[in-house]
């Protein structure tokens, strides 16, 4: 059994491993030139074409007034924009929404702004989306989520791009993170978001391959929508399933690392919480849906189909770090009572062991080191570490998430907070995230395994093992602990606002 426990944990170690190598594949696409021809900085097109601003919302008061404001404020001939405030709101957000629209356009020349309501929210962000383009017939389509305020530039930036490149499906943004020093926590989450953007994205766009629409701060062409067959509910990450249709339809996307789109990072565990699950719930489902036509794309060659089949499982490797943490502190143990020592006698890991581990600690201290120089973003030493125990902390939700998502049908959205200018307690309250009370209990179960794991590393002088022990043990307890201090100290919220639905 012993034998049957190690071998499974050194298979583990070593696919982790891979998928680090996969990650400084990538940082080193990211750092090359792009690949064929590019048409960099176009003059401005002789006539600009119209470009329709969508604003999907659902009960965003704190930050509604804002997104709308900087998107009326948006740089471009005001006869050839028009924005859409899609507004599913049932809370207090209807009547701001009404009060600043109607503040826009009283007396002053400016773009043309809608509020589209349903009757229903059916297909949620999708619905909204679709519904939206049904009323109107722009040749482009930006979009920006209610937590985002887009530069007065943006357009200006983005539109001749795809103006000189008939092909050019999409052009994706970088994001920024207005409350990125607001605490420890989003500050590592500005740390992952820098090297999804300036690697991953960089490094399969340089190398041609396919990436994904964001599902915010980007522009679309819409003749890419309608021939990729629409915006589908069918999952719940409906910016990545419609991104690889309209790819495998022939168009092609763009991504641009110096325009810069600002936008709030989740400042509660709660809502971090919920964002991370929708995510890696909706790309599994993503990829259940769409791996079979993909693979047979004859559009696709064969390096972007391998890379396709990565980005899309990419989650799964939340398996294998949820696997690792259950395994890792009785590997230790049992390596340390069968006498697998190094030469010399001294009770460290075996030089595999160690080998293995550093090579997926190391690279993923690259990827993220180089996307945090190339997004010139202010970072310490101390932030990168506890984004590496983050990562390790969440693996078990996000685990569960990508079960979840191989066995889930239509999955409802569950919505991510966001403060906007409103801090403390009471903005945390007014839109609450459910909370998983026995995934919580099990973090802080495996919080006690880990600690008691460092205990016996130390007494018996395993000094090897301490670094990774240190990882997850400081990655289970902050996300169970932190997750119960917000919960229980949270008052009741005088505002009632459904949970459900995230844009």
């Amino acid at each position: 059994m012993e034998v049957v426990l190690l071998c499974a944990y050194f298979a583990v170690l070593a696919l982790l491993a891979l998928s680090g190598i996969h990650r400084l594949h990538l940082t080193l696409h990211a750092l090359r030139r792009p690949r064929g021809s590019r048409v960099e900085n176009p003059d401005p097109p002789a006539e600009w074409p119209t470009v329709l601003v969508q604003i999907p919302m659902f009960n965003e008061a704190f930050v509604a007034e804002r997104v709308i404001r900087a998107a009326a404020a948006l740089r471009y001939p005001s006869d050839r924009l028009r924005i859409q405030i899609l507004d599913d709101s049932t809370d207090d957000t209807v009547a701001l929404v009404n009060r600043v629209v109607a503040d826009l356009v009283a007396g002053r020349a400016g773009p043309r702004i809608d509020i589209v309501r349903r009757r229903d929210r059916r297909g949620f962000k999708a619905g909204a989306l679709a519904y939206g383009l049904e009323r109107d017939d722009s040749e482009l389509v930006a979009i920006f989520d209610a937590d985002f305020v887009p530069v007065e530039t943006f357009l200006e930036r983005l539109v001749p791009l795809l103006a000189a490149d008939p092909v050019l499906g999409l052009v994706q943004a970088r994001w920024s993170h207005l409350n990125r020093d607001m605490s420890l926590l989003t500050r590592a989450q500005g740390i992952f978001l820098d090297g999804h953007f300036a690697i991953e994205h960089a490094g399969r766009d340089y190398a041609g391959l396919l990436f994904n629409f964001n599902g915010t701060a980007g522009i679309w062409r819409r003749r890419a929508i309608d021939e990729a067959g629409g915006w589908r509910a069918d999952t719940i990450t409906e910016d990545l399933d419609l991104s690889y249709r309209a790819q495998m339809a022939g168009w092609r996307f763009r991504y641009e690392h110096e325009v810069v789109a600002p936008a709030e990072l989740p400042a509660s565990w709660t809502a971090f919480r919920s964002q991370q699950a929708r995510w890696v719930r909706g790309s599994v489902e993503t990829a259940r849906l769409l791996v079979p036509t993909m693979v047979r794309c004859p559009r696709l060659g064969l390096g972007q189909r391998l890379e396709a089949l990565v980005h899309l499982g990419n989650n799964f490797a939340y398996l294998l770090m949820a696997a690792l943490a259950v395994m890792l502190p009785a590997a230790v143990v049992l390596r340390d009572q069968l006498g697998w020592r190094v030469p010399g006698g001294q009770a460290l890991l075996s030089h595999l062991d160690v080998t293995m581990l550093f090579a997926g600690t190391f690279a993923m201290v690259v990827f993220y080191g180089v996307a945090a120089a190339r997004c010139r973003a202010g970072w310490r030493i101390l932030d990168l570490l506890y984004a590496l125990c983050l990562g390790c902390g969440m693996s078990l939700g996000n685990a569960l998430e990508v079960v979840r998502g191989l066995r889930s049908r239509r999955s409802e959205f569950v919505r991510t907070p966001k403060q906007g200018t409103q801090r403390g307690r009471r903005a945390m309250a007014t839109y609450r995230s459910p909370v998983k009370v026995d995934l919580v209990a099990l973090e802080l179960l495996l919080t006690a395994y880990y600690a008691a794991g460092v205990v016996y590393a130390l007494y018996f002088q395993l000094w090897g093992a301490l670094p990774f022990l240190v990882l997850y043990l400081v990655g289970f307890g902050s996300v169970g602990i932190a997750t119960v201090v917000e919960t229980t100290g949270r008052p009741r919220s005088r505002v009632g606002a459904p949970a459900k639905e995230a844009t």
